[in-house]
């Protein structure tokens, strides 16, 4: 069995880090919005995941510890789908997806 590097560990770990803290916002979200959740289909559920995700990496854990999720609107969540829909389509650049997603956190801190 190969060893495996404190590189590889601890990149393991950031991933895993970043994984709880996106499902940790979606189960603020699911509350927030309570049945208007259900209305985002799996494939858009992915999408925020993933930008989610992505800005979660970008952001000083401190602004997004102190953002509230569970306050975010619809068009909000609507509007950072699309972002996360853009950037893996190509159509926005990754960069520029984050720091929108980032602006509309914003206004929840």
């Amino acid at each position: 069995m190969p060893e495996i590097t404190n590189d590889e560990r601890g990149r393991r770990i950031f991933q895993i880090q970043k994984e709880r803290a996106v499902e940790a916002v979606i189960g603020k979200l699911r509350s927030g919005l309570g049945p208007e959740f259900r209305v985002f289909s799996s494939g858009e559920v992915d999408h925020l995941k993933y930008i989610l995700g992505e800005t979660w990496v970008s952001m000083e854990r401190t602004q997004w510890e102190r953002c509230s999720f569970s306050r975010l609107r619809r068009s909000d969540v609507e509007e950072i789908v699309r972002f996360g829909k853009q950037a893996r389509g190509g159509q926005l650049a990754e960069q520029q997806a984050m720091e929108r997603v980032r602006t509309i956190l914003a206004r929840y801190t």
